[in-house]
């Protein structure tokens, strides 16, 4: 049993044995390579979810009827990646073991794999729907193979080639693109095209969803770690997620790279929760 944290994303405390979503946040930035912040991401969406409604208008759910329990978050050291990927990994498996959807706050995206590691072992056959502006596909950055840069490259390790489909992808090394498009994962450059058919196509797999929301443009939301100018809309990537999360069989999620220093207006924290909230409802 996890006890239920202090404060909760708005709307999201139920009693753990009912939940069916547990969150939890990874308040964890070590590997962040330009502007680092990301760790405060997780407090920042638990405190200005206050600034919503309960109610999604665009769904017509309310987050009061949902099962949702906020388990906090995770304490974790910031000079050892791995230390902190095993205890994220930990919190993921508790949540899976009793049967339930674990959605991750992060962070930097580095903390996908620690989620992910949980979740391959419990859905061996799992796929990944991943939105980004970055490949993330290095074989290593700087000399370190657990950096944010390489976090799908890790998870590709995993799974192996044709099940990790990528989106909105606006920036990386030509190696990491050629890598893509050699046949180790399906990318979609630049935009949400072919979105639709790939959920079709996926209609009837188990799904791991990762999004990092520097795949907005950094006009809609400033405050992250690595902005990269020619991204999506909010409502592009609204409507995006709730078709993500009401249509496939989702097994875990997260949600990263929000960095609340480097938007003082708030904005960009309010886009976070309000993505946060629409992924929630559609998942139930």
């Amino acid at each position: 049993m996890l006890n239920k944290n202090i404060v909760n994303f708005i709307g999201c405390d139920s009693e753990y044995n009912i939940a069916e979503i547990v969150l939890y946040g990874a308040p964890f930035d070590s590997t962040t390579s330009f502007r680092p912040g990301a760790r405060f991401a997780p407090q920042a969406v638990r405190t200005d979810s206050f600034g919503l409604e309960t109610y999604s208008p665009y769904q017509n759910k309310d987050l009061t009827d949902s099962k949702v329990f906020d388990s906090g978050d995770i304490e974790l050291p910031m000079g050892s990646s791995e230390a902190a990927l095993d205890l994220i990994e930990q919190r993921a498996e508790k949540i899976l073991s009793d049967n339930k959807i674990p959605f991750l706050i992060g962070g930097e995206h580095l903390v996908t794999l620690g989620a992910f590691r949980a979740v391959v072992k419990k859905f061996p056959d799992i796929h990944i729907i991943h939105f980004d502006a970055h490949t993330d596909l290095r074989e290593e950055y700087l000399g370190v193979e657990l950096s944010h840069a390489c976090v799908i490259r890790r998870c590709w390790e995993l799974i192996g080639d044709g099940r990790i489909y990528q989106f909105g992808i606006r920036s990386g090394e030509k190696y990491e693109f050629d890598f893509a498009k050699s046949g180790h994962t399906f990318i979609n450059p630049f935009n949400l095209n072919n979105l639709d058919e790939t959920i079709e196509k996926l209609k009837d797999k188990d799904i791991y969803f990762t999004l990092d929301l520097d795949v907005l443009d950094p006009s809609f939301f400033p405050g992250t770690g690595t902005p990269e100018a020619g991204g999506i809309s909010f409502t592009d990537l609204m409507n995006a997620v709730i078709k993500v999360c009401s249509k496939l069989n989702i097994k875990g999620c997260d949600v990263n790279e929000l960095c609340p220093p480097y938007d003082n207006s708030g904005v960009s924290t309010a886009v976070a929760c309000k993505i946060i909230r629409e992924m929630i409802l559609a998942l139930k």
